[in-house]
């Protein structure tokens, strides 16, 4: 008799093991679950019922689950079923496990019951949950919670694990069992001092060993196989699967659609190629794509030229596997949205930062939900090393590669909603890379052989092996248009940067980390460079406006937006940047901290009160540094007149940049963390502020900055004690931001939304200092000489007006609504005036001497 049906034949009582699913009431047969890994090849995943802590720990092996790691609190939950009453059993087959070996009586095996969250539903218990354990240790016997068995289980062969429960009263009855596959009851357990509702929730399997050595050939911590989960307490709901395809991004560029879907690691399966479906009027699905399976990143990047920009289109990611001998189509299904008129309003959904405090984030998907935005955007840290709970695994490219999904599946799973059926932009930041802050250097690599922390990071570079940079860049950017200039960095590590033109909104997007001189390689050893923190008190950076030759973006960068400012083609009607961090460091730190470490653990200041003894942050992880490249980068983005929004600060601000004087460039919104690790804050000196806004708190204002740049700032959500739970949340001012581009009225509000704000509900409140609505002309700042006649226009629809200097020079451009502008000037020369549309490539050029301004007209007639 083989293993497989021993089992089939103890399952139906056949060698007098207990029935666990037999004949009963039609609920307990509807809402059983059995494992199928005897159905999957070989693979690094656990198959859509489940979630895995962590991803790498699990896998299919042989038709058994297998969890490979002998380490603390390993877990294989069941997504879909879950109990609602204690009146349920489950069972499951364990191998001869390595952790029954070890005599160590706080390892153990066997099941969790009743798992529970932080916050309700199986996404936050699958990850977070905690629960009553129960199976066998590592001395053979059986355990519930802190109860044992004085029977004790041979380590040398299989044994079935039975738990069930049962309702007694208030209370609930757990009894567990392990018999031999031939039936022989090896031990019994029982318990029934337990609250009921302490055995509801989820049920997961479980792996626990506390510093456990793996010997060789051990075959992994623990094997499971064929289990089971059933009775009148509990429910199913198969729509709580997850994968094979996890979620999918997209972005559709001047006709052209590109998608990423994210998989689950199912490389090993025969064919590796995924579809892409578009579902037509008639309501059939035609094919329209097919990608392989990119083995590192897993993920599936498909393109399609000349899409149909102007409907609404189903689309389905569809992934055939072979199991049990058929074939089983998988599918992820979502809409590649219809682009909104270049003038009718857009509006996009800001996002970054986001830890795990707060998964599986269901508030924020819903109240974000609630505004119906046309995009997302989201601006970096989509994930941090602790998102999960176990830190991060750097021992081989392979496993790097699953830990750092395990933690970008987490982000999926909170927001795919959000970018299901509208586009969204991604960009890596620091976090998303391992590293606390990053320097990029061009791409080289950091030497970590002196530490992994600040030591490495403050030499510039990639810590991570350039192969795992570019797949974590594949699965968050890959979907974007096609990069500016796609030559790789050093090492191999391909760029991003790009220009996305939607909706009547073209955005660059940059790498502003990627080309970033370390400070700590420019600056002069006497500063004492310490993660981007001068370390000695005597050494004045603002000094060293030009920081040594520092670079910021890097000259192709530079080059790329250079371009893009003067290029309003694509029926652009405003100019927005999409970046990391914000162009100042608008933060400050207590008085005698040498660098932001200690603002996790400060008290939050009350409603209304003023933080006083905070100095300026001179903080060289933000864009303010180096001095000199922030000006030269703003001086471009004035050009265009560009919007900027940022991430990565954790603090909620909206700034309107100096470069010669203050309010002369720019605005910037840098918007709220999703969830908050790092409170940073705003208080200033009020001796420091230059001048007030008016009715504003003493917060806003003119300012320089740690660095000597010129700030204005309007708004700033500061980090306030608020009575709510969780604090680590509610206190630490998170959220999102919501912005609204309308071309038509040439406006850009703004808007700042705690996470647990319902913006439906009456009453709802912003952030203190918003909504903030701004003009498109306040992204040029400079105060005009005079201005020069004015512009009509005949024979073209709202054209693009170019500005230039007596050496041909691009002083601004502007893509104008109407046939009409009066350009101003901002020095004395003789200009010219540039007219047309730069997708018809119709052009009329005009020279205007100073003795022309003061009136009159300048006409150009392109015809009907």
């Amino acid at each position: 008799m083989d293993r497989r049906e021993s089992l089939r034949l103890m399952l139906l009582g056949v060698l007098g093991a207990p029935p666990l699913l037999g004949p009963g009431p039609a609920r307990a047969q509807d809402a059983s679950f059995a494992s199928d890994w005897r159905d999957w090849p070989d693979m690094r995943w656990a198959g859509p019922a489940h979630w895995a802590n962590r991803l790498q720990d699990w896998g299919v092996r042989d038709g058994l689950l297998v969890c490979r790691t002998a380490a603390p609190d390993r877990t294989l939950h069941c997504l879909t079923h879950r109990s609602a009453a204690p009146a349920f059993e489950t069972e499951v087959t364990l191998g001869p496990a390595f952790l029954r070996r070890t005599g160590d009586p706080a390892a153990r095996v066997g099941f969790r019951l009743g798992v529970k969250g932080r916050f309700d539903g199986h996404r936050s218990a699958a990850v977070h949950g905690t629960g009553l354990d129960v199976g066998v240790d590592g001395t053979g016997a059986l355990v519930i919670g802190d109860v044992r068995s004085e029977d004790r289980v041979d380590d040398a062969a299989p044994v079935r694990l039975h738990a069930s429960v049962a309702e007694r009263g208030d209370r609930a009855l757990v009894e567990l069992s392990a018999r031999s596959l031939q039936g022989a009851l090896l031990a019994r357990a029982s318990r029934d001092d337990l609250r009921r509702d302490a055995l509801l929730g989820s049920l997961a399997l479980l792996s626990h060993a506390e510093d456990a050595p793996m010997p060789a050939g051990s075959g992994g911590a623990a094997t499971f196989d064929d289990w089971r989960i059933g009775g009148a307490g509990i429910v199913a709901d198969g729509g709580a699967a997850f994968g094979p395809v996890m979620f999918a991004q997209y972005t559709l560029h001047r006709g052209v659609l590109k998608l990423t879907a994210q998989l689950a690691p199912i490389e090993p399966i025969a064919g590796g190629l995924g579809a892409l479906e578009a579902r037509g009027p008639d309501g059939a699905w035609t094919r329209v794509a097919a990608a392989p399976l990119d083995g590192l990143s897993r993920t599936l990047r498909f393109r399609v030229e000349r899409w149909d920009a102007a409907r609404a289109v189903p689309y389905r990611v569809r992934v055939s596997v072979p199991l049990g001998g058929a074939v089983r189509a998988f599918d992820y299904e979502g809409t590649v949205a219809a682009e909104p008129a270049p003038l009718a309003p857009l509006k996009a959904a800001v996002f970054s930062c986001n830890a795990d405090h707060g998964f599986p984030d269901a508030e924020v998907v819903r109240h974000v939900s609630a505004h119906d935005p046309d995009l997302s955007l989201f601006l970096g840290d989509q994930f941090y090393e602790g998102s999960g709970g176990f830190g991060i695994q750097t021992d081989s490219v392979e496993e790097a590669a699953l830990d750092m999904l395990h933690k970008w599946y987490m982000f999926g799973w909170s927001y795919r909603e959000l970018f299901r059926h509208v586009p969204a932009a991604f960009i890596p930041d620091d976090h998303d890379v391992y590293h606390g802050n990053v320097w990029g250097e061009g791409g080289r690599r950091a030497p970590t052989d002196r530490g992994w922390g600040a030591v490495a990071q403050d030499q510039g570079g990639y810590k991570m092996p350039a192969e795992w940079v570019n797949a974590v860049q594949r699965a968050q950017t890959s979907h974007l248009p096609d990069p500016y200039d796609p030559a790789p960095v050093e090492q191999g590590i391909g760029v991003y940067y790009t220009r996305w033109d939607y909706g009547g909104v073209s955005f660059a997007i940059l790498e502003d980390r990627k080309f970033k001189s370390a400070p700590a390689n420019v600056l002069p050893p006497e500063a004492r460079v310490l993660n981007g923190w001068i370390q000695n008190p005597d050494f004045d950076v603002r000094a060293h406006p030009d920081a040594f030759g520092a670079s910021l973006l890097g000259d192709r960068q530079m080059a790329f937006l250079d371009d893009w400012s003067g290029d309003w083609s694509g029926r652009a009607y405003l100019k927005v940047v999409l970046s990391q961090t914000s162009f100042a460091a608008v933060h400050t730190i207590p008085s005698e901290a040498t660098s932001g470490a200690v603002l996790p653990s400060l008290p939050m200041p009350e409603p209304g009160e003023y933080v006083e003894g905070d100095k300026l942050a001179v903080d060289m992880d933000s864009n303010g540094w180096p001095a000199a490249r922030r000006d030269e980068v703003l001086g471009l983005l004035r050009r265009c007149s560009a919007f900027h929004i940022a991430g990565d600060q954790h603090l909620a601000t909206v700034v309107r940049h100096g470069i010669d004087a203050h309010r002369d460039a720019g605005f910037s919104f840098t918007g709220p963390a999703l969830n908050n690790i790092w409170p940073r804050r705003w208080w200033p000196p009020r001796e420091l502020r230059e001048a007030p806004l008016d009715g504003g708190p003493d917060y806003t204002g003119d300012f320089f900055d740690g660095f000597g740049n010129r700030i204005t700032v309007y708004a700033a959500a500061n980090p306030r004690s608020t009575g709510l739970e969780p604090s680590i949340i509610r206190d630490r001012a998170t959220g999102y931001g919501i912005v609204t581009f309308d071309a038509a009225r040439e406006r850009i509000h703004i808007e700042c939304w705690p996470r647990h704000e319902d913006p439906a509900a009456a009453g709802a409140r912003q952030y203190e200092g918003w909504p903030i609505t701004i003009r498109r002309g306040d992204g040029d700042g400079r105060a005009p000489v005079g201005f020069l006649p004015t512009v009509r226009v005949d024979g073209i629809e709202d054209p693009v007006i170019e500005l230039r200097g007596e050496a041909g020079e691009l002083v601004y451009a502007r893509r104008i609504v109407g046939r009409s502008f009066t350009p101003p000037a901002f020095d004395e020369r003789t200009h010219s005036v540039r007219v047309g549309d730069p997708d018809a490539g119709r052009w009329m050029e005009r020279s205007v001497s100073r003795a022309q301004w003061g009136g009159g007209e300048l006409r150009f007639d392109f015809g009907g």
